[in-house]
């Protein structure tokens, strides 16, 4: 990996040298695209509506406009400015973990140790896993202001960029206004759903399954020409049944239980508003098969979760 930023982290009299290390990265198959009549690869130019010349990046700058006057920002002009001359991570404060709602997460680096001695480093560490405290950070970076949660992430510190409060929009829908009412069996039913589901989460369990078939293709391809076997590169593809039954949420929840139970994988049933409803609010009695209600009821033992198996991207 190489350092992105250098620079230290510092609270209060302490002085931790670090470097910044991208944590993510993108493992999306690189697509261009190209003219569908004879291939040609399609370019973007940049191009000057003055001269019509292209014009090289190294010769573009920034400019605002306000409808009336234009301002050119260079460069020079940017890296003038206090905040991106500075090269510190600056503690504000230290707020409890779970304060910081993980939609505000944006792009996560690793800090490494940048001294002849970690201890600073280690002591920073083992005092916020400790005290269960998440640091508050201001910094510079990329020709930006930056608020970031400093935390612990195994056995380094990671600094995680967060949204600013006017960037998180309000989750306000008018549909949820609308009282819902759930009986305690409907409730009882979706605790038993998210019982036979729960696992402890390995990543490792999931792939990509999108990339991996698109580099299945690709390969296939280059291999045989456009004229694939699609049948035999992925094998016979089951017929999608258009719509399906509509039941209501009781019954979904009595076939999704019964079909893990059962071991099998359950077809999804499409839940709808009941055409009449009990005076204790829950849905009539729908017409469907007794041997779900009875699959659904039978015994209290909490069933094992079943884990998705699936091979590594090659």
């Amino acid at each position: 990996m190489r350092a992105v930023w250098k620079g230290a982290v510092t609270f209060g009299l302490v002085n931790v040298p670090v470097k910044l290390y991208s944590a993510t990265e993108d493992h999306d198959v690189s697509l261009h695209q190209v003219h569908d009549a004879d291939g040609g690869r399609i370019r973007y130019q940049r191009v000057c509506e003055i001269d019509g010349e292209v014009v090289p990046y190294q010769h573009i700058d920034k400019a605002y406009d306000d409808g009336e006057r234009t301002v050119i920002i260079t460069d020079q002009d940017l890296k003038a400015l206090p905040a991106e001359r500075s090269r510190e991570i600056e503690v504000v404060e230290f707020v409890p973990t779970e304060q910081v709602d993980p939609i505000r997460f944006d792009k996560s680096y690793y800090l490494e140790p940048d001294s002849a001695s970690n201890k600073a480093y280690v002591l920073l560490r083992e005092a916020l896993e400790s005290t269960e405290r998440t640091a508050i950070v201001r910094m510079a970076l990329r020709q930006k202001t930056r608020l970031a949660a400093l935390r612990v992430f195994g056995d380094v510190l990671m600094v995680q960029t967060l949204l600013w409060n006017d960037e998180v929009r309000e989750a306000k829908f008018p549909s949820l206004d609308e009282k819902a009412r759930i009986s305690d069996k409907e409730l009882e039913l979706s605790k038993q759903l998210i019982e036979s589901l729960s696992s402890d989460f390995d990543p490792d369990q999931f792939v990509d399954e999108y990339q991996q078939e698109l580099r299945t293709l690709i390969k296939a391809k280059l291999e045989q020409g456009d004229a694939i076997d699609t049948a035999a590169t992925f094998g016979e593809q089951p017929e999608k049944e258009e719509g399906g039954e509509v039941i209501d949420l009781m019954e979904a929840l009595r076939q999704s239980i019964a079909a893990k139970r059962g071991g099998g994988d359950e077809k999804p049933a499409r839940a709808s508003k009941p055409a009449a409803k009990s005076s204790s609010g829950s849905a009539a009695k729908p017409a469907a098969k007794s041997t779900a209600k009875k699959a659904a009821s039978d015994g209290a033992s909490k069933p094992a979760a079943r884990r998705k198996t699936t091979k590594k991207a090659g």
